[in-house]
């Protein structure tokens, strides 16, 4: 295979002219020097191109998280839904109104099937904003037709579709961010120094609070709403009747509860888990691995999902004070964190200094720039997507505990459970011929 050259597309001006869709370039971004506010223009060569797969409440959010990082254009996005794909054009154009320094708008195309973005050879990388039913589907042939991939959390629906995007990933040499974006804020940052530098000695117990496991879809049918295309909505999935539980119309500006059922999400155990399991995988240093042992609730020595890692820390999915936060205990104080919030005891942590001869992580002040500057360099994201499949990995086989009423020995070298062939049969999940991915 070809080696992969850092991008620093010196044609693109001449490409432009021929694109499908484009951006005219005002003549202060052409010459560079420097915005009113101090920060550098975007050399034309340098900026990137993005093919947006979802446009829904998540995928508009990115769009602007991505334009406001002034290093990238959207060329296109591909949406089931109609509606949805006008409101995101709308977003689109609002921002270069706001931001001249952007460029000017132009048309950009909405394709009904992603593999359209796929086939485009200006699309440099696409972001994956679509239900976590499809992620593996459209990470796979992302990668294989040579695209880099920022794509939502979780990362995969189950366990063997999270192995199968790392495996494309590394493949074809592609760079892949998960949109794990609490490893860029500096409350997870400073949280997960202090438990590596022993600040609150040695971990015994922690507390997650995240919500609820997902539950097998049961909602009455209803008629499918003009403009969505309900069998592409549901991709590599079995037909189920359309619910607008699953697919709100436009007046209800929430994020949809397609991710409280089994066919689509993982209930909050993944959707607000991948946030906050990620957390603990970080913190623990367990980017490569997991726990060996999640036992499920039995009313009595475990009254909540227990996760127990090899060296002996235990992690309990339950309610306690804060939503969606972690509470961690070790034998000299605690440390409590939520988006925004920070409190240890000793107080003083929270905003104690980690030194320069102590352990860091990887430190990322913005996570959509930090993926683009991955791609120019052509190395691993803070989030990539090893990590975001380990911690996917955790959510699932707590999903599956859930399901199965029981306790389960898991090999997270092998990414299979001891002796359980029930167990295992649920690592994948049927998919139909058309959009199937092999697992």
């Amino acid at each position: 295979m070809k080696k992969e050259q850092p991008i620093n597309r010196r044609d693109f001006v001449g490409k432009a002219a021929t694109a499908v869709a484009g951006f005219m370039i005002v003549p202060r971004f052409v010459l560079g020097g420097k915005r009113p506010d101090g920060t550098a223009y975007t050399a034309p060569s340098d900026v990137i191109s993005l093919g947006f797969i979802g446009t829904g409440k998540q995928g508009r959010g990115l769009t602007t998280s991505f334009l406001n990082t002034n290093e990238t254009r959207i060329v296109a996005i591909s949406e089931v839904y109609k509606a949805k794909a006008q409101l995101t054009l709308d977003r689109i154009k609002d921002h270069y109104a706001k931001n001249t320094q952007l460029g000017t708008f132009s048309d950009i195309p909405v394709y009904a099937d992603f593999r359209e973005i796929l086939a485009r050879k200006d699309v440099d990388a696409v972001v994956i904003a679509a239900p976590d039913h499809w992620h593996a589907a459209m990470a796979v042939r992302a990668a294989e037709a040579g695209k880099d991939i920022y794509c939502e959390k979780p990362l995969a629906l189950t366990v063997k579709e999270g192995r199968a995007m790392v495996n494309a990933t590394r493949k074809y040499n592609r760079v892949f961010q998960t949109g794990s974006m609490q490893r860029s804020w500096p409350e997870f940052r400073q949280t997960a120094e202090l438990i590596r530098n022993g600040y609150i000695g040695d971990v015994k117990s922690i507390k997650v609070n995240v919500g609820p496991p997902p539950v097998p879809y049961n909602l009455p049918a209803e008629p499918v709403p003009e403009g969505l295309d309900w069998p592409s909505w549901l991709g590599p999935n079995a037909p189920v009747p359309f619910n607008a539980e699953l697919a709100p119309p436009l007046s209800k500006d929430v994020f949809p509860n397609w991710r409280n059922y089994r066919e689509f999400g993982g209930g909050m155990v993944t959707d607000w888990g991948a946030h906050m399991f990620d957390i603990v995988q970080w913190a623990l240093d367990m980017d490569n691995s997991g726990p060996v042992e999640v036992i499920a609730p039995d009313g009595k020595e475990h009254p909540f999902l227990t996760y127990r890692y090899d060296n002996g820390i235990t992690m309990t999915h339950q309610p306690w004070e804060w939503n969606n936060a972690i509470l961690f205990t070790g034998t000299e104080g605690e440390l409590r964190v939520q988006r925004r919030k920070l409190e240890t005891t000793p107080a003083s942590l929270a905003t104690k200094v980690i030194g320069e001869t102590e352990k860091h992580v990887y430190a990322s002040e913005n996570h959509y720039k930090d993926f683009l500057n991955a791609m120019r360099k052509r190395s691993k994201p803070i989030c990539d997507v090893e990590v975001g499949h380990r911690t996917a990995s955790v959510c699932n086989i707590g999903n599956i505990a859930y399901q199965l009423k029981r306790s389960l020995a898991w090999n997270p070298k092998k990414e299979s459970f001891k002796d359980d062939p029930e167990a295992n049969a649920l690592l994948g999940r049927p998919m139909n011929k058309e959009w199937g991915i092999k697992l």
